[in-house]
């Protein structure tokens, strides 16, 4: 039997234990405080125990590419070598730290954000492929706005290039592994989308981009654990006829377990960025927020604009199921046919369901670790309450997501949690026991 404080081999790096913070958006941008405000995000993390912290998507190339306000960049060498400090504080507590990184592609913000596209109004977003002709007809209603750069076969080799580059950099500033951001409608899912790529490349085939990032990422960082995120697009709408099936992304795990991949993080995803990502309640309270009103008109275009996403936003928090560990199946399915760590996300919110699913009980495992994102927003130091038995304090309310469009940072809005955090901070529950150490 495995338990959740059992240490883990990912690459041959040796990670602590089995509970990872996953990625999620810090808003740290890459301002003067940026390097301050991913330590004061990340480093309670590692001091309340977990074991790898992900450091969420940032992004590969200088301009272009942010799904949200606030992302930050790491094309830049300088930069990143001040991420030293970042990689250091969580060292100093034991834990280890893996960058993710990421590109938007057609999920960019001068997609979907009127605010930004007039500020860039040249901005033209990467693209596997001439967009599907759903996004086509969004963009003639004029509810987003396409300028699609279809990438040439020597621009995605340059691409590939740049993400091992960018590892590189993460590997010298101490960083302990890269994770690719390949799902939630990102540039790499749409390569390995059918709904997204109709190339009649060598890119045809979209794991033929994974293997490339995977070569560029040797070439410049070594033997630096490698992991990616593998989706399933079985959430997609039932008009989208060509997507990922479950089989599909089996297939293409095993795929990329052989091309060297060091970790898996199969997730069940849509073709789009939706509810899929962060299922749960409607953000009522968030979409409702009055001192966030004006700038969600600014995001969408007009206040009817911001009020008809809402409209959508809680027809899909009806759609998706919530129950806690919803890519389980996909995980436990991938886990059977590949020799390499499968990392389980999705709703996992209590110590029970994270001892399930590494299958310290009767039930066979899904997965080898398991992680959580979004209550590390309620409680950052959440590490040590898990590892000692305790439940996480979200809700699934949903209310820190919607704020980020308008580029606020992710912090939990819900009172109830939120006075409780402070219950439990003043009872000392998040120290850890000298045992723990």
């Amino acid at each position: 039997m495995t338990a959740l404080t059992d240490p883990v081999d990912i690459g041959g790096l040796t990670v602590p234990n089995r509970l990872y913070r996953a990625p999620v958006l810090e808003c740290a941008g890459n301002g003067p405080d940026a390097v301050d405000t991913l330590v004061d995000e990340l480093e309670p993390t590692a001091e309340s125990g977990v074991g790898l912290v992900f450091q969420g998507a940032s992004i590969v190339t200088d301009r272009g590419g942010c799904a949200a306000p606030n992302m930050t960049r790491v094309h830049d060498p300088d930069f990143v070598a001040d991420l030293e400090r970042l990689t250091g504080a969580v060292h100093d507590h034991g834990g280890r730290i893996f960058l993710q990184l990421a590109h938007g592609g057609l999920r960019s913000m001068s997609t979907w954000h009127a605010g930004y596209r007039e500020r860039h109004p040249e901005q033209r977003q990467l693209a596997v492929s001439r967009p599907p002709w759903q996004l086509r007809l969004l963009d003639r209603a004029g509810l987003i706005s396409l300028r699609p750069a279809v990438l040439s076969t020597d621009e995605v080799w340059d691409l590939a290039e740049q993400f091992g580059r960018c590892a590189g950099y993460a590997a010298d500033a101490g960083y302990d592994g890269v994770h690719l951001s390949a799902a939630n409608m990102s540039l790499i899912q749409q390569f390995l989308s059918p709904f997204y790529n109709r190339r009649n490349d060598e890119f045809a085939d979209g794991v033929r981009f994974l293997e490339a990032i995977h070569d560029a990422v040797r070439d410049h960082a070594g033997s630096i654990p490698l992991v990616t995120k593998v989706p399933a697009e079985t959430v997609a709408p039932e008009f989208v006829r060509r997507h990922l099936s479950r089989a599909d992304g089996l297939a293409i795990a095993e795929r990329l377990a052989g091309i060297g991949y060091d970790g898996l993080v199969p997730v069940e995803v849509s073709t789009f960025w939706d509810m899929s990502i962060v299922r749960g309640a409607f953000p009522d309270r968030a979409w409702a927020a009055s001192d966030l009103q004006n700038d969600y008109a600014s995001v969408f275009g007009s206040r009817l604009r911001a009020r008809a996403v809402a409209l959508l936003n809680r027809f899909q928090a009806r759609r998706f199921d919530h129950d806690p560990g919803w890519n389980a199946d996909f995980c436990r399915a991938v886990r059977e046919r590949v020799d390499v760590p499968v990392l389980l996300e999705g709703g996992l919110r209590t110590r029970a369901d994270c001892d399930r699913y590494l299958g310290t009980g009767s039930d066979r495992p899904a997965a080898d670790l398991v992680g959580m994102a979004r209550p590390f927003y309620a409680e950052p130091r959440l590490g040590a309450r898990l590892l000692a038995g305790a439940d996480a304090l979200c809700e699934s309310c949903n209310n820190c997501t919607i704020p980020q469009v308008t580029g606020e940072p992710g912090r939990c809005r819900t009172p109830s949690v939120v006075r409780e955090q402070g219950r439990l901070t003043s009872r000392g529950a998040y120290e850890r026991n000298s045992s723990d150490e």
